[in-house]
């Protein structure tokens, strides 16, 4: 799930509109993945508190697989531990600097995507993500016992959104704000989907059918990992099923961090690069993007559960990969790297 820290200084070959200035394709780049990486230390924070929570009540360590399954991270993790515990998997993905997942690691690129970005970014932004990048990377066992967990948790997702505060009031309306835009929401289309494929499946009680009922503490479990509790109690107050919860994450226009308004805000945001700058490499992007829309919006949770959820969240994840390397390719292709490299 990880990427590199970003260095590229070529900028976009296209035109530009008069009085707009295009912008340095390291800087895009930056951005964006300032963003995602944001975003997903944010969504680990939650996760890790809800799935502590979940499982102390129930007395077992049957459940921190999960968190690896989501991350897909089943391969590097066993290599290193033989058992998923509370103590292996919340070491693994918060103070493991070899881990490019762990929270420290994800601090780390955080800090020199903005680096890179300081010309661009406010002073308040530079200072919080300064202050916060450091505390974060400074992290060590001894913070993350399980008295500690949640308190560390809550500050860690309390920072991420007090990061997102200043960056929607202070950071200037031109591509890089676009580009921010489309880096945190393709990480919230991804990481939604995720969630969905193996909290679903994981909470099927075995021998039952799609869509069984089960205790509802853990779909509970499931909203909450979402920051999606409160949203569904408020739309959907008595439907608490599988299939409900399925189809508000997946298509509610209104909450946040559905897959629905995730798609609608990267396919607005290509829109605008596209429409605004004269960005010519969005269209096929935009096609990807819109088929994924039109798929999600044609068909009904239940076709989408009956046909085959897995296999769903897992196409939606391979296109999504495509749409991050197709944009990557277009704004910042290593060719020119090694163009100016060369230069």
């Amino acid at each position: 799930m990880g990427a590199g820290v970003m260095t590229q200084v070529s900028v976009f070959p296209t035109p530009v509109l008069p009085g707009l200035r295009n912008l340095l394709s390291r800087y895009a780049e930056s951005t964006m993945w300032l963003a995602r990486y944001m975003e997903r230390i944010e969504n680990m924070a939650r996760l890790i508190e809800v799935t502590g929570t979940s499982v102390h009540a129930s007395n077992l360590d049957a459940g921190w697989d999960s968190v690896i399954r989501i991350n897909a991270d089943e391969d590097t993790f066993f290599l290193r531990h033989k058992v998923a515990t509370e103590r292996t998997v919340v070491g693994f993905y918060i103070t493991d600097p070899d881990n490019p997942d762990s929270i420290v690691s994800m601090a780390r690129c955080v800090r020199e995507n903005a680096r890179v970005l300081r010309p661009l970014i406010s002073t308040e932004m530079w200072m919080h993500l300064n202050m916060f990048t450091r505390w974060a990377m400074d992290l060590g066992p001894d913070d993350v016992g399980a008295g500690y967990l949640s308190t560390l948790c809550t500050r860690l997702k309390q920072d991420c959104q007090t990061h997102f505060g200043i960056t929607e009031g202070t950071l200037y309306r031109d591509q890089a704000w676009l580009f921010y835009l489309l880096g945190k929401n393709l990480e919230r289309a991804d990481q939604i989907t995720r969630l969905i494929d193996i909290k679903y499946h994981t909470l099927l009680p075995s021998g039952e059918g799609v869509g069984s009922d089960i205790d509802m503490s853990q779909w509970t479990s499931v909203l909450r990992s979402a920051a999606a509790y409160h949203a569904f109690r408020r739309v959907l107050p008595e439907g608490m099923t599988p299939a409900n919860i399925v189809g508000f994450l997946l298509k509610n226009d209104g909450f946040p961090r559905s897959l629905s308004t995730s798609l609608r805000c990267v396919y607005s945001v290509l829109g605008s690069l596209a429409g605004e700058y004269r960005l010519r490499h969005c269209g096929p992007i935009l096609e990807r993007v819109e088929e994924l829309r039109v798929t999600l919006a044609e068909q009904t949770v239940e076709d989408i559960i009956l046909r085959g959820l897995h296999e769903y969240m897992d196409w939606i994840q391979r296109e999504l990969r495509l749409i991050q390397n197709e944009i990557a390719g277009a704004f910042w292709p290593p060719v020119a790297v090694q163009a100016v490299s060369g230069g």
